[in-house]
């Protein structure tokens, strides 16, 4: 969340000593636009927001907290909505939709990698952004992609299914490498770095339509939920899921598990149709 925010205010031209008010309301109109109704991705960047201005103030870097009265405004929601995810039906045909076809353009090929790794691994969209093409190792007993430590987050392996690897291996047989396998895994199409959070989000969602998925969001958070709650139906422990997803806290974990056994026709937004 801080990573996105810094890079709004580098495109901005601004710095965490010098944003104020005009550069916030840009934010988070962006993050508006973005987040599904109902979620509490804005008030979650409020909060952030108002802790950093304040450390910034105790460190007297910035002499005000802009961010004080944007949190004031902002309350959780009564009720928290209900995680998205795919059903074990919908998981199996987007585990299908990623299988790459011979006919398959470059574009495609990177498409459905990126697609499998995210729902085979559980990776952030940010982790995905951030994979060097050394951290995926797939010539090995347990292909994996490797996880470096990130702020509270531990370093940690993720195993790549049977079912990613082939999307995973047609596409780092076709990028163009330099060779010392510190560059992007994936990309951006055009300059240098990784691929943006806005290709990711649409990559991900042009998947979802062409399996006839339908729900308020659709970003990479729904193949993370998919990823956590096959493992949960596969009989892993809260704790087990929640060190997968590299989380402290089982809240996340704890939503999903209560999906489970949840009837159908209280699901309708969370499923395919």
């Amino acid at each position: 969340m801080f990573d996105r925010f810094l890079r709004h205010l580098t495109a901005h031209r601004s710095t965490l000593a010098t944003f104020g008010t005009a550069e916030l309301d840009a934010f988070f109109e962006d993050v508006s636009n973005r987040c599904a109704p109902g979620t509490t991705t804005r008030i979650r960047y409020a909060k952030l927001v108002d802790r950093l201005c304040r450390h910034l103030v105790e460190l007297g870097i910035r002499q005000e907290n802009p961010g004080q009265a944007l949190l004031r405004d902002e309350a959780w929601p009564d009720d928290e909505p209900r995680p998205l995810y795919l059903d074990p039906v919908a998981d199996g045909r987007l585990q299908e939709w990623v299988r790459p076809v011979a006919a398959d353009s470059a574009r495609e090929i990177r498409n459905r990698a990126i697609v499998a790794l995210l729902l085979g691994t559980g990776a952030t969209a940010a982790e995905t952004r951030g994979a060097r093409v050394d951290h995926l190792v797939l010539d090995h007993v347990r292909p994996h992609l490797a996880i470096p430590t990130r702020g509270a987050r531990a370093e940690r392996k993720l195993t790549v299914p049977s079912f990613a690897t082939p999307a995973l291996s047609t596409w780092l047989g076709c990028a163009q490498r330099t060779g010392d396998g510190r560059e992007p895994l994936f990309p951006a199409p055009r300059g240098e770095g990784p691929v943006n959070d806005m290709l990711l989000g649409m990559i991900v969602r042009e998947a979802l339509d062409a399996i006839g998925f339908r729900a308020p969001d659709m970003s990479p958070r729904v193949l993370r939920n998919t990823y956590a709650r096959r493992h949960l139906l596969a009989g892993r422990t809260n704790g087990d899921v929640t060190a997968l997803l590299g989380l402290s806290s089982q809240r996340t974990v704890v939503r999903l598990r209560a999906t489970i056994g949840a009837s159908p026709a209280g699901n309708t937004a969370a499923t395919a149709t």
